[in-house]
């Protein structure tokens, strides 16, 4: 059993845990916005989900895919505001080619038109 006392052991947890938050408050990262575009892309289902993020600015493509169609969906956001928002439906189902293909000229529109801002 510890010698210290139970209310000591919560003090020195508390700073603890302050001390890991103002390091992780004060780290360069969070302090200037990356001017990289940061790329995920996840698979949902049948499709996949990407985002794109480059500082306040978000990229989103889903494709859904059903046996009966598939869907589209693109968003573009800076901030709170969309200045994309936008769907299609194709009436039948895209195949894995298909989607992986259109998930990459997305991906290779955003970066260029990134660049070009």
């Amino acid at each position: 059993m510890s010698s210290r006392s139970p209310f000591t052991a919560q003090i020195g947890g508390l700073l603890g845990i302050g001390a890991l938050s103002m390091g992780l408050c004060l780290s360069p990262s969070s302090i200037y916005a990356s001017d990289e575009l940061q790329v995920g892309i996840k698979k949902k289902g049948l499709g996949k989900e990407v985002v794109i993020t480059q500082g306040a600015r978000e990229w989103f493509m889903l494709i859904e895919v059903t046996p009966e169609n598939s869907v589209v969906l693109r968003q573009e956001k800076d901030h709170d505001t969309y200045l994309v928002d936008e769907s299609e439906t194709h009436d039948r189902p895209m195949t894995t080619g298909e989607v992986d293909a259109a998930i990459t000229d997305y991906v290779n529109s955003v970066k260029t038109r990134a660049k070009k801002e």
